[in-house]
C-alpha cells in the first residue's frame, strides 16, 4: 500500500474545534480523528489528488 501525503504540510488542512474530529480538509470537507489523506487513501485506494504544499511550511 502506498503512503498518504502528510496533511500537516498541505494548504487545505485545518484543525477543527470538534474534539471528536480534530483534523479537517477543506477540499473534501472531511473532519476526522486521523489525517484526512488517510481517509481518502482508505476510501479510494489512491493518494489524495488535492495535496498542495502549503507556503507556510517553507516560510518557517
Amino acid at each position: 500500500m502506498t503512503r498518504a501525503p502528510d496533511c500537516l504540510k498541505c494548504r487545505h488542512f485545518f484543525v477543527t474545534w470538534d474534539t471528536r474530529y480534530p483534523r479537517g480538509c477543506r477540499v473534501f470537507e472531511i473532519k476526522s480523528r486521523e489525517l484526512p489523506s488517510h481517509v481518502v487513501l482508505r476510501s479510494t485506494g489512491r493518494q489524495c489528488p488535492s495535496f498542495e504544499r502549503s507556503p507556510k511550511v517553507d516560510a518557517g
